[in-house]
């Protein structure tokens, strides 16, 4: 179900999400400190520490979007959104000037969609290790699977970001491959 079938604003469905989430992290995050002070950092790092930075660059036509995955995302620690584009163009020059882990990219946008944008992405970035998420509102096995031959590393359906997208970006910014349909219980890792 959509957030605006809901009668909620899309502002606070992320707020909400987001606070939550920060709540889980946070105990996550207290749990791996404390294994990691007690000696044990590979305990720590499979609790949830993050212990390497990730860049991440946000595409989306829509700011309210843009600001909602911000807000989810911003709260992770070691975490950076260094970066926002409105479409494929604006992602393209951003990459290289930004240089990010992870580009979390929408499918449908102005001027040049997500696929071509991944597809181009892949040219010219494949040596760097970068790696596409696609957040999109199309929840269809076969967009998905477009976008996985474009080149994508994860796809996330918008309507379940809240409980997807940190998830995903972890993944993905391991090289792990992420995927969850709104329809679908379990994601792949």
């Amino acid at each position: 179900m959509l957030v605006s079938r809901m009668g909620v604003e899309p502002g606070d469905a992320f707020t909400g999400a987001s606070r939550l989430l920060r709540q889980e992290r946070e105990k996550l995050e207290t749990r791996a400190s404390r294994r990691l002070v007690s000696g044990d950092p590979y305990q720590a790092a499979s609790e949830g520490l993050n212990l390497m930075a990730v860049r991440i660059l946000l595409v989306d036509d829509h700011p309210i979007v843009r600001q909602g995955l911000r807000t989810l995302l911003e709260g992770r620690s070691g975490w950076e959104v260094v970066g926002e584009a409105s479409d494929g163009f604006e992602a393209l020059d951003k990459i290289d000037s930004l240089q990010p882990d992870v580009v979390v990219l929408d499918v449908t946008m102005p001027r040049m969609n997500g696929l071509e944008a991944c597809r181009l992405i892949q040219r010219k970035q494949k040596a760097s290790g970068l790696e596409v998420l696609f957040v999109t509102q199309h929840d269809s096995p076969q967009m998905m699977r477009e976008a996985l031959d474009a080149g994508a590393r994860g796809y996330v359906v918008k309507s379940n970001a809240a409980r997807d997208l940190l998830e995903a970006v972890e993944a993905v910014s391991q090289h792990r491959v992420f995927t969850a349909l709104a329809r679908s219980t379990q994601a792949s890792v």
